[in-house]
């Protein structure tokens, strides 16, 4: 399918996983907007990446937890673009426990709210602001980013990796997914990816994985029924699929973890019972 037409809002590009998303979007023919703030580095290398690529793409810097950050950043798509089709709110920021330690450490006195404003806050911003472009456009759809901590919270093996402001705050994702698609059915759809174990987030290649015991690694690992955590790539995959192809879908969060909620409890054979 060609999207050229189209254009897609998505922070966090600069990291793998928005990285691979915005990749796919891009494949597609969609115009990318892609909101920065930190990582420059990562930044730097998004831009030389998609400029070899040949993608269309602008870079606005933005802090999306800051109102006004968010208003001129939707007057400069206006200007630029005139309307928005994809909002993917890929945006968080969670500690893990095995890294940070209490919130009542001094180094992490800002913690809690850095957690909540960016991953609930910033989706919400950016969700009051872009609507009115979105409205204009047929098949606009927003897709929720979230993680499995807002199931499981600070327990199980989940306990090393996600802290209790950031399970909190995607808890409450799904309520605000559920609000928006009744909201603005039927012109815009609104989903749900729920992550879980994935490389680069709180899987391999993250900080936490590589502080993780072999115990730990191997408990986290056979907890995931398919025995692995996911990809950037499967993500994006599935990212696209919700906001593009799911057109009969909304209101919906898929639950993409490899069946990490569903694990450590296994199904015993049925017993032989005692009727003759």
């Amino acid at each position: 399918m060609s999207l050229h037409d189209k254009c897609a809002l998505i922070p966090g590009a600069s990291r793998p996983i928005g990285r691979a998303i915005a990749k796919k979007f891009a494949v597609a023919g969609v115009s990318l907007i892609l909101p920065v703030f930190d990582w420059p580095e990562s930044i730097s290398e998004m831009e030389n990446d998609f400029t070899e690529s040949g993608f269309n793409f602008s870079i606005i810097s933005a802090d999306l937890r800051d109102k006004s950050n968010v208003i001129d950043l939707v007057k400069n798509i206006k200007k630029k673009y005139g309307s928005i089709d994809y909002l993917i709110n890929n945006i968080e920021r969670g500690g893990m426990p095995i890294v940070h330690g209490s919130y009542d450490l001094a180094h992490n006195e800002n913690q809690w709210d850095i957690e909540f404003d960016t991953t609930l806050k910033a989706k919400w911003l950016l969700y009051n602001h872009c609507v009115p472009l979105m409205k204009k456009r047929k098949g606009a759809s927003i897709v929720n980013i979230s993680s499995i901590s807002g199931i499981t919270g600070r327990s199980g093996p989940a306990a090393l990796l996600f802290n209790d402001g950031y399970s909190a705050a995607n808890c409450a994702v799904r309520s605000f997914t559920r609000n928006w698609a009744k909201e603005l059915a039927p012109t815009v759809r609104v989903n749900e990816l729920m992550l879980g174990l994935i490389m680069y987030r709180h899987g391999e290649k993250t900080r936490g994985w590589g502080v993780l015991s072999e115990p730990e690694k191997k408990n986290l690992l056979s907890t995931i029924l398919l025995g692995r955590t996911g990809t950037p790539e499967e993500v994006a995959d599935t990212a696209y699929f919700m906001a593009v192809d799911a057109s009969y879908i909304t209101g919906t969060t898929i639950i993409m973890d490899g069946g990490f909620t569903l694990g450590g409890q296994n199904v015993p054979p049925i017993p032989p019972g005692i009727l003759d």
